[in-house]
């Protein structure tokens, strides 16, 4: 995992750890990836890095939405991801 990622994921397991300490019960989370090949199946590894983050604060993903898009700077996948406590 690059660096990048490496702080995505830091950032991510941060945020989760504060709402679970603010004793929230939902979180909801948006993740965005670079997309590299949107044509190809491919592990997402910064994603599920990022999302593992969440998941060891004791939060458990439950739904899932997706979209791609065009920013300035290239494609991106972006994940909205809603997880609860466990």
């Amino acid at each position: 995992m690059g660096f990048i990622n490496d702080a995505k994921a830091t950032e991510a397991g941060k945020r989760a750890r504060e709402a679970r300490d603010k004793g929230d019960y939902v979180l909801v989370y948006k993740f965005i990836e670079a997309n590299t090949n949107s044509k190809a199946t491919a592990p997402m590894t910064g994603m599920a890095n990022q999302i593992q983050a969440v998941e060891q604060q004791g939060w458990q993903l439950t739904n899932m939405a997706a979209a791609e898009g065009k920013a300035l700077t290239g494609e991106r996948v972006s994940r909205i991801c809603m997880f609860r406590r466990v």
